[in-house]
This record gives C-alpha cells, structure tokens and sequence, in this order.
C-alpha cells in the first residue's frame, strides 16, 4: 500500500501559523488580565455582594411570575424599585443600602425576563405589561396604612407611565419618581450618534437598532466596555461600575432583549404622563446620552403634581450607579415630605 506523502510547510507557512499561534496566545492572556482585573476591582466587589434580601414572588396580571426581594422594616414608609431594560434588581443595591439605612423599607424586583423573574407568559414584552407587572407589585406590598412610593429607572419608569395609563396612581402609590427615562422619541433624541438620529428615526431602522436578536459576546472585553461606558455612563464612572453593569447585559437573554427593544421603538406614552395624577420628581443626567436631559424637562413640564426636576452633574444614563447618595437623599425627601400627607397633595420643598 502507497502511503500519501503530506504536503511539505514552507518557510512562510509556517512563520505565518507561528504569528497565528502567538496572536491566540497574546490575546487570550489579555482577556485574563482583563478578567482578573474586574475580579479584583474594589466598585465590582463591593457591587456584587449579596444584598441580603427576603425574596418574594409576585404573580402579574397574565401570570408572569415576578421575582422581588424585601428590604428593611415592615411597617416604615415604603419605596419600590424598578429599573431599567437589560438590568437587575441587583443594580439599585447601592440607593437600597442607603434607604434602608435611613430607615425605609424597599422592595425591588426583577423586571419580567430579567434577573430572576420568569420570561413573559406568551412573550409578551409590551410596555402595558410591563405596566400591568408594576401594579401587581404595589397590590402585593400594599400593607394598608400607608401607600408606597414607586420609583422607575428608564424602562422601570416608563413601566410606571404605562401602569398610570390604565390604573388609578393615586390608589396603589403616594409618589412616584422617574430617573433617567424617556416616554417616546427615543431613538430620534438620543445622543450617541446624533448625525444619523434622523435617519434611525425611522420606524424600520428603530425596530432594527433596538431589537437586535443578535447574542452578545459571552465574556468581558475591554472593547464592550469602552462602548457601554460611551454609551451609558458619564465621566465619573469606575470600572467596576462598567463592569457591574456589563454583567447584567451579557445575562440579559437575547429573544428578551430584542423583544423589549422593540416595544421600546414603537413607545409613545408622552399622553400617559397626564394620568400620573401623584406627586412625581424627575432625575436626569446632564451627561445621559440615551435619554438626554430634554426628555426629562418634557416629562416635568406635563406632569399632573410635578415636585422636581433634577439634573445630576456629570453623569450619565446609569444614575443609580454613578450618584447614589445624591439620588437616595432625593428620594428621601420625596417620601418624607409625602407621607402622611393628603393623598394627590404636592408638597413643597422639591426646587426645580
């Protein structure tokens, strides 16, 4: 039997699979130091501990079941948290730490499909449901004596416009804030590329952009941060802030992320906001590019019992994050000054 000779490597094959080889190796010990370095980030560490929660699970109106965990005395002034598309309930752990300190209690919960919620029951990411699954929540932490107030970080607080739409606020909630939203115009009024918003603006090319189904990269990159941090984050961000947040986008399942994205695309709830008939404060970030501070001005402007309007310094779409002190101590004040109070009453003291 004839044996088939292999075919002989030349000189330049073989440097070429050698540069090949070393790039693999280069880059692939870059990617553990990059993972190292998160690992041992002091912002990462401190963000991902457990924040010790008692859980809850809350059944929505179309039976999606709802993670939540509770946090703080039974029976103190309550605040509910919801944030925003691709996050956790783990994301506001730094304004929870700060208002239970301060004596509040705080239920947080995982929006459906995120965290450890379960995905929509018949796939159904509309803003109503998610509207539907804030005011499952405040029935089920409703103790009787006195009303919660129910905050919204981006898609949480347009979940709270989408819930005022249809339900009566002034029933289940004392006061409301939205951090960091928009409630239409999206795509048209963010800031990442500003030359193309007019042409993303159209409705085709927003459904595209913001309902990608494509799976993102399942590990860290020093190149994904750079364009979250970008995107996302204003200047005064650490890496472990980046970081923290990466995670939760990278667990964030792609069908849930596209599906939501889309809702997002097609939303116009600026006639909700009417219907918002408590007292609200609004938070924006001077530096958010994807719902710039104009958003939150309209919001205030329309606002039924507008008691605020604060835009934080410096900082970017991720406020719960970048400026907890400065947005507990807002939230602080919103509920203080609204308990025991007449229920629609807007008090003073909240300066534009």
């Amino acid at each position: 039997m004839r044996t088939r000779r292999l075919p002989e490597i030349g000189p330049k094959t073989a440097i070429a699979a050698t540069a090949a080889i070393g790039g693999i190796v280069a880059g692939a010990a870059l990617e553990r130091r990059h993972l190292r370095a998160i690992a041992q980030d002091p912002d990462f560490q401190r963000l991902s501990a457990p924040l010790g929660g008692r859980p809850l699970t809350i059944e929505s109106a179309d039976g999606t079941s709802l993670h939540a965990e509770a946090f703080g005395a039974d029976g103190a002034p309550t605040v509910v948290l919801a944030h925003g598309w691709t996050e956790q309930l783990a994301f506001w752990g730094p304004v929870i730490k700060r208002l239970e300190a301060r004596g509040l209690r705080v239920i947080a919960y995982d929006l459906r499909g995120h965290g450890a919620s379960s995905p929509a029951a018949d796939d159904d990411y509309s803003l109503q449901r998610f509207g539907e699954d804030v005011e499952a929540v405040l029935a089920a932490v409703d103790s009787g004596d006195e009303l919660a107030t129910v905050v919204g970080h981006s898609l949480g607080a347009m979940s709270i416009a989408a819930w005022a739409e249809h339900h009566d606020p002034a029933a289940r909630a004392r006061a409301a804030a939205l951090v960091n939203t928009g409630l239409g115009d999206l795509i048209s009024g963010h800031l990442l590329i500003p030359e193309m918003a007019s042409w993303l603006n159209r409705p085709w090319a927003g459904r595209a952009l913001l309902g990608a189904r494509g799976p993102l990269p399942p590990f860290s990159s020093p190149l994904q941060q750079a364009v979250i941090r970008y995107s996302a984050f204003g200047p005064d961000a650490s890496a472990g802030d980046v970081a923290f947040y990466e995670r939760m986008l990278m667990e964030t399942a792609p069908a849930v992320r596209a599906a939501t994205g889309v809702a997002l695309s097609d939303m116009n709830l600026w006639d909700a906001v009417a219907k918002l008939t408590i007292p609200t404060l609004v938070v924006a970030g001077q530096r958010d590019r994807l719902t710039p501070p104009a958003h939150a001005r309209r919001i205030a402007q329309a606002l039924p019992y507008p008691v605020g309007l604060i835009e934080l310094p410096e900082t970017g779409h991720m406020s719960p994050l970048e400026r907890p002190r400065e947005l507990s101590d807002a939230l602080e004040r919103l509920v203080r000054q609204t308990t025991n109070a007449p229920a629609g009453a807007a008090p003073e003291g909240l300066s534009r």
